[in-house]
């Protein structure tokens, strides 16, 4: 008899989708190619992107059952921010969704995850942009913004680690930038796409080297301590 598959979610925005780079480049789906060589689960990986282009935490909890907890995946991995930090010129110099909100929609994202049966939550900061200012909102650059949404983050994760909750925080802010002080010769407007946002297929190679051995290490582990959720 075929034993089940372990089910692993990506659930985000167009990072996670991997926009306008060819699929086999993007870091999600070399991320599933790795995940189907681990042989500890003693069942294959299956490896669902559900990411969608533009989406805040808002209208993610809006789709997450159809896309996601009605499947009972055994992971997910939690990738938002990039949008929610954004401001729109038509919306009283407000942020897509505000810094309350934000932490409230990660927080039951990650409690519909575990009430629908996900053994552990993988949340990720995202990556520095460089899309530069606001043209109607002088106070505060896009990466301002999205460096006070990864903070936002990092907040929650260390809180919901101290409520006992299985969540794994994978900074992808500060190995970034620690890639960057590494490697005098890399420049970091060629890992990005023209709008100083998305990936480009140098950027996806971060996320391929640093997040996947991160996420494989993890799982491996919770093989040998199953109810150990720290992290």
């Amino acid at each position: 008899m075929n034993q089940s598959p372990i089910k692993f979610y990506l659930f985000g925005d167009s990072i996670c989708f991997g926009q306008l780079v060819n699929t086999y480049k993007t870091w999600a789906f070399n991320l599933a190619v790795e995940l189907a060589e681990i042989k500890e689960y003693g069942a294959p990986f299956v490896v669902q992107n559900a990411g969608v282009n533009g989406n805040t935490t808002r209208q993610a909890l809006q789709r997450m059952h159809y896309d996601v907890t009605s499947h009972r995946p055994d992971f997910i991995m939690i990738q938002f921010g990039m949008n929610d930090c954004n401001y729109w010129a038509d919306d009283l110099v407000l942020p897509r969704v505000s810094h309350q909100s934000f932490v409230a929609n990660i927080e039951e994202i990650v409690d519909r995850s575990v009430a629908s049966g996900v053994r552990h939550c993988f949340l990720n900061t995202n990556h520095p942009s460089r899309k530069g200012g606001f043209s109607h909102y002088s106070e505060l650059t896009y990466d301002q913004s999205n460096e006070q949404y990864n903070q936002l983050i990092r907040d929650v994760h260390k809180d919901m680690i101290a409520k006992g909750k299985p969540v794994t925080l994978i900074d992808m802010e500060r190995i970034w930038l620690s890639h960057l002080e590494k490697s005098s010769s890399l420049r970091s407007e060629s890992l990005l796409l023209g709008d100083g946002i998305h990936l480009s297929e140098e950027g996806h190679l971060i996320y391929i080297e640093y997040l996947i051995p991160k996420v494989i290490e993890k799982l491996i582990g919770l093989t040998d301590k199953p109810d150990s959720y720290s992290s």
